[in-house]
């Protein structure tokens, strides 16, 4: 009998959002090395963007770059019709893009502010699923992957915008593990603690190491850790998972 690895991603089509830098850069690159074709999607930058497929490339591997707003209906279908003529049907979608979280009191939020989050968070899954949906059905087999937070879990103050709408995201995954598990579609979340990437980069030390005192396993969580779990749901050996969550955070929280 030929053994093969439950985890590889040969013959599959990947595609991850925000993947030109922090979280979805490493994500896209692990899920590369595990043999899947690898859509790098850029928005602010397609300099970055194209940066990342260059390292996916010169590493032996196959990726792609497509440029656009990932909350975009049109863009979506563009950048999805580029990536069928060139790679084929996307089997794997990793929705990981994420705009500024403001932090601030109740009463000085602006709707503004909690619709940019709902838009990142509940309506790019859903248009992206929407439009992603008819071939994974045909082949009955595909994986939905979204990226969370332990915030919801948390309620943590200050983020209210930001919870609200990964709440959405959350329950959308849930609701759409139950319909699409008839047709061999999973979905999944994966739940990171505070993972510090580029952006994090001018958060002063006394906000940092309170927070690193409160991780139980006593370091920073990597982008690589986020990678793995991701990978994993990706993975064949992940087929008999769908509505869980994953919550990557160093045992910050147990539940």
């Amino acid at each position: 009998m030929e053994l093969t690895h439950p985890f590889r991603l040969d013959g599959q089509v990947a595609w991850v959002t925000g993947s030109s830098r922090g979280l979805g850069k490493t994500i896209a690159r692990h899920l590369a090395a595990a043999g899947a074709r690898t859509v790098v999607n850029s928005f602010s930058s397609r300099e970055r963007g194209q940066a990342v497929v260059d390292s996916i490339q010169a590493a032996g591997a196959e990726a792609m770059l497509v440029h656009g707003d990932a909350c975009d209906e049109q863009a979506i279908d563009r950048m999805a019709g580029e990536i069928e003529d060139c790679f084929g049907p996307v089997g794997i979608l990793v929705v990981n893009a994420t705009p500024f979280q403001p932090m601030k009191a109740l009463e000085d939020y602006e709707w503004s502010e909690h619709q940019s989050m709902l838009e990142a968070f509940v309506k790019s899954p859903f248009l992206l699923a929407k439009r992603l949906l008819p071939a994974m059905k045909a082949r009955r087999e595909g994986r939905i992957i979204n990226l969370t937070s332990e915030v919801f879990h948390q309620g943590m103050p200050g983020f209210s915008a930001y919870v609200a709408a990964k709440g959405g995201q959350i329950g959308w995954s849930r609701a759409m593990a139950s319909e699409l598990a008839p047709h061999g579609i999973t979905v999944n979340t994966v739940a990171p603690s505070w993972i510090p990437v580029e952006r994090h980069e001018d958060v002063p030390p006394e906000v940092r190491e309170p927070y690193l005192r409160s991780i139980p396993l006593g370091r920073w969580g990597t982008p690589e850790d986020i990678a793995h779990a991701v990978t994993f749901f990706a993975s064949r050996g992940a087929s008999f998972l769908t509505g869980q969550t994953l919550v990557v955070n160093g045992g910050r929280t147990l539940w």
